[in-house]
């Protein structure tokens, strides 16, 4: 009896493994099974039924917002049209900061309302790229750049800008001295001799670099006036000019002929002795002394008439470090002149072209006292 009792219980427990034992046949007396009803595997739950109804119909704008969409655009359209004009002035002004005003408040309008709030959105966002302070900004650095204020000077500026003359100048000095066309001739006709003399002396060869620029004065009231200043064709050598007695002898040479021409003896910027302050002469020039200079510099003018002669000389091979040598290979490429040697050149200021005399005098009898 005991054995089959064991038997029995070993039946339910092998394999086990400690788990629980499994309830008789038929489960135990008195036990209820549970009632829950559970979905059948992979059963799609329905979902409610979309109904349609009337009030799902999309309704049309209505008026405000297709003003306030009409608005915006006219708006953005006026403001672009005042910045290709250049009316910096205007878009600041009182009357299109009030459009811009009333145009927000149609826009606002326009978006409290539910018909029209999409385009009372789209009239927005342009009024927010396109409003008076954006393109206001726009056209200030246009503005700026072109330099034209027209819009923003008082009459009196605009007159003073017109000056033919030039600010702090005598323009009864500017009509005594000699006419742009005098100076051109006095410059060609020094220059020209003084290759003739130093190609006499020396056998030096000259190459023209560049030609006559003329450049407009400023008057000193924001404007252009009627005068020039005359930059010559420069001249150099195509020989170097190395040697510290032979660079004496030039500059002898070259003064002679100056002073024939009606000019001061030629003044050195690059000698100690003329009393130039000797730091700044070495950073200029290389060294502070002359016989280990890269460069000379020497000037001389006819004051009080306009015209300035400037002779400079080039030495490489007194140049230490290599930087004068890049910088003269950087203005060679800009002028084609040559590295180094003898370089000869005019400037003169304020020059009044004999053809443009008679309306200089004209446009003074509008500004008495300047």
């Amino acid at each position: 009896m005991v054995m089959d009792h064991e038997k029995q219980r070993a039946r339910y427990v092998a394999g086990t493994e400690g788990a629980p034992p499994v309830p008789p046949p038929g489960g135990y007396r008195g036990a209820r099974r549970a009632q829950t009803a559970s979905p059948p595997p992979y059963a799609v739950q329905p979902y409610p039924a979309a109904v349609a109804t009337a009030d799902a119909t999309k309704e049309p704008a209505n008026a405000i917002g297709w003003i306030a969409l009409a608005g915006g655009i006219l708006f953005a359209l006026i403001l672009l049209g005042t910045l290709l004009a250049g009316g910096t002035d205007l878009l600041y002004g009182v009357t299109m900061l009030a459009l811009q005003l009333v145009v927000l408040a149609v826009i606002i309008a326009a978006m409290v309302t539910k018909r029209g709030r999409m385009l009372g959105s789209v009239a927005l966002a342009i009024s927010l790229v396109l409003n008076v302070a954006t393109v206001g900004a726009m056209s200030a650095v246009q503005t700026s750049a072109s330099g034209n204020y027209e819009g923003m000077k008082s009459d009196e500026q605009k007159h003073e800008e017109a000056y033919p003359g030039i600010k702090d100048t005598d323009p009864q000095q500017v009509l005594s001295q000699a006419s742009l066309e005098e100076v051109r001739a006095a410059a060609d006709a020094l220059l020209a001799d003084i290759r003739t003399r130093l190609t006499q002396e020396f056998g030096y060869t000259w190459v023209q670099a560049g030609d006559e620029d003329l450049r407009p004065e400023r008057n000193g009231y924001g404007g252009e006036s009627m005068l020039v200043e005359l930059t010559s064709a420069s001249w150099s050598t195509n020989e170097p000019v190395q040697d510290h007695e032979q660079k004496l002898e030039v500059m002898a040479a070259i003064d002679d002929v100056v002073v024939e021409h009606g000019l001061w003896n030629l003044y050195s910027f690059n000698d100690p002795s003329a009393g130039v302050d000797a730091s700044m002469i070495a950073k200029l020039y290389g060294s502070d002394d002359p016989r280990t200079q890269h460069t000379w510099e020497y000037y001389t003018e006819n004051y009080p008439e306009p015209l300035r002669f400037y002779a400079n000389i080039y030495d490489l091979s007194k140049d230490s470090t290599g930087d004068f040598l890049r910088t003269r290979e950087a203005q060679n490429a800009r002028t084609g002149e040559p590295l180094e040697g003898l370089q000869i050149i005019v400037f003169a200021s304020a020059l009044l072209s004999e053809a443009d005399r008679a309306e200089f005098e004209k446009k003074l009898e509008e500004y008495p006292g300047f």
